[in-house]
């Protein structure tokens, strides 16, 4: 669970006052790219709402937020809940859920807080209040005694903080309630929450074209069309396995995927971009996969090409 939820990369952390409220706000997010929550015991509609979401809504990652004792870890598990989340580090709540195969995410506020963690074999945390504690600085310094913990920043996390928390290799997702703000969820306005949590995930993925490749028969016809270039913008050529024009532009020496070419796509995180957009309908060719010396997956085609281009995502 904890790896769908590093894919997912963003939970929304949501407190509903009426248990009904939750299946189409849980849709909304699904709509949105979203397919997360995190329905905290803040009010007594939780266990109900978890039910609902959990029969109605089964593709959502769905967890409980705000759990105290062991008897409500039950419930939520009860209810479909698939993952618990605490504010604090409770050790009596951690060891019932280890003990029951729950996972969990305990709010942890210090080093002790880790160091009990780590003791009782959790490999990740909720860092919370993550802002008031000093926000992604705090993180990297507790990183530096304890690399083996991976964190998910939870309180001040935003759409202008966002992407300094995932830049960081040791955050494995992001708590927020940003695409969930109360007065929509109050007043039912589950396209304003469909419309933000679509927001919140192109922020994330952070799509930008890097290089445009165009096929040519050979190498000779490709130093041409690069002279050409190049004599019309006034920009360099590199010459590698291709010919680079300027900064976007890449002269195939032979023809390569693609009836014309293909456009290189760039994202902070491919393994993550390739979940969202699996679950958008899109396929992949796993046999272009290429990953990183920690086996990070960094470069992967789209299957079908699109106006006779094949796309692939890049690392950035």
């Amino acid at each position: 669970m904890l790896d769908q939820l590093a894919l997912a990369g963003l939970i929304p952390v949501i407190k509903v006052n009426d248990a009904q409220d939750a299946v189409p706000l849980c849709k909304a997010l699904q709509d949105g790219g979203l397919p997360v929550a995190e329905i905290t015991f803040r009010t007594a509609a939780a266990e109900e709402a978890i039910r609902l979401v959990h029969e109605q809504v089964p593709d959502v990652l769905l967890g409980a937020g705000t759990v105290l004792t062991p008897e409500q870890a039950d419930r939520a598990w009860a209810a479909g809940a698939r993952y618990i989340v605490s504010p604090g580090f409770n050790p009596r709540v951690v060891k019932h859920c280890l003990d029951k195969g729950y996972p969990i995410l305990p709010g942890c506020s210090s080093p002790s807080d880790i160091e009990q963690a780590l003791e009782m074999g959790l490999t990740a945390v909720k860092i919370f209040p993550a802002g008031a504690l000093g926000g992604i600085a705090t993180i990297k310094a507790l990183a530096g005694p304890y690399p083996q913990m991976h964190y998910v920043p939870t309180g001040g996390v935003n759409a202008n903080n966002l992407m300094d928390y995932l830049s960081f290799p040791k955050v494995l997702a992001c708590g927020g309630s940003w695409m969930v703000p109360q007065d929509a969820v109050d007043a039912k306005d589950w396209s304003k929450i469909q419309a933000l949590a679509a927001q919140a995930v192109d922020l994330m993925l952070g799509f930008n074209i890097v290089h445009i490749g165009i096929n040519n028969p050979d190498a000779q016809a490709a130093k041409v069309q690069a002279d050409r270039l190049s004599q019309l913008f006034h920009w360099p050529i590199k010459e590698g396995t291709n010919y680079f024009v300027g900064t976007g532009i890449e002269l195939m020496k032979a023809p390569g995927r693609g009836t014309h070419g293909h456009v290189a796509i760039g994202t902070p995180n491919v393994e993550r971009a390739k979940w969202h957009l699996e679950k958008r309908g899109f396929a992949f060719d796993d046999s272009t996969a290429r990953r990183g010396a920690d086996g990070k997956l960094t470069f992967i085609y789209v299957q079908d090409e699109m106006a006779g281009f094949a796309f692939h995502l890049i690392q950035k």
